[in-house]
């Protein structure tokens, strides 16, 4: 099995290799290597603290019978992936050094190692950083950012690149709404003027609020990733009739 070149991988989970030797780790790939797989990968970026691995080990509660793994990067430790292990999923910690980001090559050699099910959820928490992690195509099936309330409202303003490549927006901490000054609403409103198409979810993954709509979205990815391979299954079965 590879090693990333970039990255120094780490799993307490062994996987077989499924990339053929000489084919480089590339987002089309990924996205190929995902797509016969059946596998909804979900993208995950925001500040540091913002509340990213929390909302995964809530998520991980709530869609008890999904089965979901997840790659974590950080600049140094095992703590996230750590976390995930103990609440009950399979992960992989990416530790980029003084890299500020996740790029495709790590992340197809994590998903070689990591192995996940077929049909199954993958998620990939990026390095915390509201800069470079949306601007580098992982071969993900959708892109999240999360902004917690503590962080404040402006973001969409100050950082809109961000927001403009999300398909989807959690706004975490919303128990901490009464002690900081952050208007949810403001805040939404800002991000939809520049991604119309964006879905906003509230969510508190201490209270669990929120949580229903978010793992709502997510089946639906996963419905549509299971989809398109029964859909590529059926086509090739009709090509092949005389």
């Amino acid at each position: 099995m590879r090693m990333c070149a970039a990255f120094a991988c780490s799993s307490s989970d062994s996987g077989l290799s499924a990339f053929p030797a000489e084919q480089p780790y590339t987002a089309e790939a990924n996205r190929r290597w995902l797509g016969e797989r059946r596998i909804a990968a979900v993208h995950l970026f925001g500040s540091p603290g913002a509340g990213k691995t929390t909302l995964l080990e809530r998520t991980l509660r709530a869609m008890g019978e999904v089965a979901i793994s997840a790659i974590e990067g950080d600049p140094e430790t095992e703590r996230d992936a750590s976390r995930i292990r103990a609440a009950g999923a399979q992960a992989m910690q990416l530790n980029t050094g003084s890299g500020c980001h996740l790029d495709a090559q790590g992340v197809g050699c994590a998903m070689e190692s990591l192995a996940p099910a077929p049909g199954s959820l993958l998620f990939i928490e990026d390095v915390g950083n509201l800069v470079c992690p949306p601007q580098f195509d992982l071969g993900e099936s959708a892109k999240v950012v999360v902004l917690s309330t503590p962080e404040g409202d402006d973001k969409p303003l100050k950082y809109p690149h961000i927001f403009r490549a999300a398909q989807a927006l959690v706004i975490s901490k919303i128990d901490l709404l009464p002690y900081v000054p952050f208007d949810a609403e403001r805040c939404a409103a800002w991000a939809l003027q520049l991604n119309p198409s964006l879905r906003v979810f509230r969510i508190s993954a201490i209270t669990g609020q929120g949580l229903d709509a978010w793992c709502g979205w997510l089946g639906e990815k996963l419905a549509a990733a299971r989809a398109m391979m029964s859909l590529a299954m059926g086509s090739g079965l009709a090509e092949a009739r005389p």
